[in-house]
């Protein structure tokens, strides 16, 4: 049954009225929590950033508490009250909304909560529609700091099935929550099976990665890694595809975009040219551990940040050996022992290239990399694997949660 029939038969001839969120419900401000409150138990309470770090889009617990007194003077989300983060340093972000299902609970500033009689769940997931985004990207203001205020939002519509009918209206949102809770528990189940893979994956690496002292030859990075060369600015008009560690991606270590650089505008961190099977790798917080092999894509005439740059002696040691061995939680404990600086941490390129790696036979190197290039492309790969598998899934749950609340408008029912 296609999904234009189905909604024919669930409407069963009801009407689907655009209401303005003002006349649906009220939006209360929080006020007053800080992190600084949070107590060991207590009172349930939700901060407003932990919407976008802790919470899905529902929720029945809280995970943090403030104290009894404390809790007396903040305002309290009631179960069925959809609760949004009102400020975020993104559009895309902002107004993230959280269908609360528990008992009351304070919320914080920069936060607000909108009671209603609808279905909590199905006020969320329109809140995530390509027809919310729309109506709210207008209203967003501020500069580094992105918000939208309660009077806003009480001017976006929302497709209400049925209004006349409240017992009926709820019928036909909790049938719509139903089908999309069971596209977002398949997403669930995916990602929690890849996080699973994941830990798998990671125990696997190491012991295959581990030698004991004596068995197999241990030297330093800088021994087994060849000079790298830095740009020289000779020519004013010469350019280069640029790479930042910022533009690539921590889950799979693929870069994610380039950029176009010369004389002119190219950055001061742009220091090192780089070729095929270089391991380039972030030396300094926030993006340190971030590391990319650079594949026949980004062979030629490639730069990159002078961070750390290593490129392998073929003939003891193989490219991907230095890439799996700075992806080990042992060069991960290096990292932390041995890096400084208080407002960025960073590591030297020395310390670095005096990591000292185990470099058995180049063909066991090789059995060894081709075992963990079939766990990686399992956990990381987004053409294949899991991560693909998620992504498609996640795809198909866009494609209908807008498809299930898009209802056409009548010609008195415009967009705000």
């Amino acid at each position: 049954m296609s999904v234009v029939s189905f909604m024919e038969k669930l409407l069963d001839g009801v009407d689907v009225e655009w209401k303005a969120l003002g006349e649906v419900g009220v939006f209360v401000r929080g006020n007053g929590l800080q992190k600084k409150d949070f107590v060991e138990s207590g009172f349930p309470a939700i901060h407003y950033g932990q919407i976008y770090t802790k919470y899905g889009m529902s929720a029945n617990k809280t995970f943090t508490f403030v104290s009894e007194e404390l809790a007396k003077k903040l305002r309290k989300a009631r179960k069925n009250d959809l609760l949004l983060a009102t400020t975020s340093e993104n559009d895309e972000d902002v107004v993230k909304p959280l269908a609360w299902l528990g008992e009351e609970s304070a919320i914080s500033g920069d936060m607000m909560l909108f009671r209603h009689q609808q279905n909590v769940k199905y006020l969320a997931y329109f809140f995530q529609t390509d027809a919310f985004q729309e109506q709210k990207r207008k209203y967003i203001t501020g500069a580094k700091v992105r918000r939208v205020s309660s009077g806003d939002l009480t001017k976006i519509i929302a497709p209400i099935p049925c209004p006349e009918n409240p017992k009926k209206s709820l019928e036909i949102q909790a049938e719509i929550v139903r089908i999309l809770d069971t596209f977002t528990e398949l997403t669930t189940e995916l990602t929690t099976e890849l996080t699973a893979r994941k830990k798998q994956y990671n125990y696997y690496r190491d012991q295959l990665l581990s030698f004991e002292e004596g068995e197999v030859e241990w030297k330093a990075l800088g021994e087994v890694s060849l000079p790298t060369s830095n740009i020289r600015w000779r020519d004013s008009s010469k350019t280069y595809r640029y790479i930042d560690l910022s533009s690539v991606s921590r889950e799979s270590n693929t870069i994610i975009e380039t950029s176009e650089i010369s004389a002119k505008n190219a950055p001061s961190r742009a220091q090192k040219l780089v070729e095929k099977d270089d391991v380039i790798f972030a030396t300094t917080r926030p993006t340190q551990l971030r590391l990319s092999l650079i594949d026949e894509e980004y062979s030629g005439e490639v730069a990159s940040t002078g961070y750390c740059v290593l490129r392998a002696k073929s003939n003891e040691v193989l490219p991907k050996w230095i890439y799996y061995y700075l992806s080990s939680t042992d060069f991960k404990n290096y990292v932390e022992e041995n890096q400084s600086g208080a407002a960025y941490p960073a590591i030297s390129d020395g310390k670095v290239k005096g990591f000292r790696i185990p470099t058995p036979h180049p063909a066991e190197q090789a059995r060894i990399v081709a075992i963990l290039d079939k766990f990686d492309a399992l956990t990381s790969s987004i053409t294949e694997g899991l991560p693909r598998e998620i992504e498609l899934r996640q795809q198909q749950y866009e494609y209908y949660r807008d498809l299930l609340l898009t209802f056409p408008k009548t010609d008195g029912e415009v967009t705000a």
